[in-house]
């Protein structure tokens, strides 16, 4: 890692000036190129929970760089954004890597099929990759499935472990109107070996012929492994025998997907499948669990989930975030889901595993290491709440404060207001309630942006990063944000960056178009934190 005031990273994406002293300002193809990858857009906004399908209209420097014959490189950056899991939304992956796959340079289609595995990594990504160029093909005369794709799809299949193969081909079975055995038989895919024959005739001809197939025949172990988990899911795709059912989710780790509805109106098959659930999907369906009885006050089944959410070990394993574990404990303790169908008594047990996992959680986040400013605006009440959340946009802001305060060696947390900043102190072993009074305790009055910028420029400190935090959407400047941003960097030598959030905000933004330093975020959720991540380190 580069040093907190170095002026360029390793894997930035920007390129120092010819000078070779500190980087342009303006936003380069690459960096726009990476925003897409990001979070589905080119610009210099990112509104927390949107997921609209993407299309051409937002991809318009994707299309520039393969008429450059830049190709080849989009398709790096492709892989290095799933990679490296830098992505806040994977569809925007998957479209590049669709576009890329039909153009008409050899080398960028060739490119393309050959990331296709490692950038789809199941059954929903590939599914959503062929979707992609379906559309894209619309209104073309000629057809999607060409030798090259058909070549990659079977490679796909084939190059896969054939008992993960089997699993993801019974869990995830079809998505966006596409199946396994649709991809099967458009890409003419001959098995590379018999166990993945076997699980190509279970998706395309059934297991009746599956069963007549190898009935009498000596199967090699890996065969005979694969025949018997297939066997296993179909047997409880048949069985109305609750016990039964119990018994082939505990001893095969069967999951939810591979269950029949009716199976999943018992309160004891959801008891079997919580032991295993990832610890993400346990935190879902808290909610639900409660509300349906499954998980009840005082017995041992809520006692067993209670210990799996507060363990460290099932926390590291699910690199579960503290911000993540926030909006579920919140949601959960609001009793209701949001259609309001749905509805329950929290139970307290529940709420207080939720609590000591969000504090454990934060061993997840590993530090940025550049030099941080987090200013939570005062001037208005923090009492909204963070849109499609069940949030308050005050412990919204503590919680942002609290992760970075946690993690960063180098930061300054501050409440500003009309005419004022005020240092706040936020030590490691405060809770998310001592974090809240602190940010609140200060008086309010209008909204002033630029308070934190100048308040740094004028007492010395060198900022790499600053996070303003407000829950106004009228925000009023004694100057420019981007302007007081600019003296900073002179002044103090940083190549400073600004992050504006509307915690409360569904659109608007204050943002320079032109300065790549500058970004604007509408909401807030875990994805904007990697927004904040990517921008630090250059990547977008």
């Amino acid at each position: 890692m580069e040093p907190s005031g170095s002026t360029t990273t390793s894997s930035s994406n920007h390129t120092p000036n010819s000078t070779g002293v500190g980087c342009p300002w303006e936003i380069s193809d690459k960096a726009r190129l990476c925003r897409f990858l990001c979070y589905g857009l080119e610009g210099d906004i990112y509104t927390a929970r949107e997921e609209g399908r993407v299309s051409m209209k937002n991809a318009e420097t994707l299309f520039s760089l393969l008429q450059e014959g830049r190709g080849a490189e989009v398709v790096e950056e492709i892989k290095r954004f799933t990679k490296d899991e830098r992505a806040v939304i994977l569809g925007p992956s998957f479209f590049a890597l669709a576009l890329c796959s039909q153009h008409s340079e050899l080398k960028t289609r060739q490119a393309a099929f050959n990331a296709l595995k490692e950038v789809c990594r199941d059954p929903a990504h590939l599914f959503s990759f062929i979707q992609y160029k379906k559309e894209l093909k619309e209104g073309m005369k000629c057809g999607i499935w060409g030798r090259a794709l058909r070549r990659a799809v079977s490679d796909w299949y084939n190059e896969q472990d054939a008992m993960i193969l089997a699993a993801a081909v019974t869990k995830c079975k079809q998505r966006e109107g596409w199946s396994h055995q649709d991809l099967l038989r458009l890409s003419h895919t001959k098995p590379a070996n018999e166990a993945i024959a076997l699980i190509s005739k279970y998706v395309t001809k059934g297991w009746k012929e599956v069963q007549v197939a190898y009935a009498d025949k000596e199967n090699s172990e890996e065969v005979a492994k694969v025949l018997s988990y297939l066997e296993v899911v179909e047997k409880a795709k048949h069985s109305c025998d609750e016990t039964e059912i119990i018994n082939l989710i505990e001893e095969h780790k069967l999951e939810r997907e591979q269950l029949l509805t009716d199976h999943l109106k018992s309160k004891q098959v959801w008891r079997a499948l919580l032991k295993e659930m990832p610890l993400q999907s346990v935190l879902r369906i808290l909610g639900k669990m409660t509300a349906n009885k499954v998980l009840e006050p005082g017995t041992s089944e809520t006692q067993t989930v209670c210990d799996r959410i507060q363990s460290e070990t099932a926390l590291k394993k699910a690199n579960l975030h503290p911000f993540s574990i926030l909006l579920a404990s919140e949601y959960y303790k609001r009793g209701q889901g949001y259609q309001g169908k749905t509805k329950w008594e929290p139970d307290s047990s529940i709420l207080k595993a939720m609590d000591s996992a969000f504090y454990k959680s934060f061993m997840n986040v590993d530090p940025v290491g550049k030099r941080f400013v987090v200013a939570v605006d005062v001037s208005t009440s923090l009492s909204s709440i963070v849109p499609g959340t069940s949030i308050s946009t005050a412990v919204a802001a503590a919680a942002i404060t609290m992760i970075f305060a946690r993690t960063e060696a180098d930061i300054h947390v501050l409440a500003y207001s009309e005419g004022f900043v005020v240092p706040c102190t936020v030590s490691a072993d405060m809770t998310l309630a001592q974090v809240t009074v602190e940010l609140v305790k200060v008086p309010g009055g209008s909204t002033d942006c630029t308070l934190p910028i100048t308040w740094a420029t004028e007492n010395g400190k060198a900022v790499d990063v600053f996070i303003i935090l407000t829950n106004n959407p009228l925000w009023t400047f004694t100057a420019s944000p981007v302007e007081s941003l600019k003296k900073h960097r002179q002044i103090s030598g940083a190549n400073s960056k600004l992050v504006m959030c509307g915690l409360s905000s569904i659109g608007h933004a204050i943002a320079d178009t032109e300065d790549r330093g500058v970004l604007s975020i509408c909401g807030f959720d875990l994805g904007a934190l990697s927004v904040i991540r990517n921008l630090a380190q250059d990547l977008i």
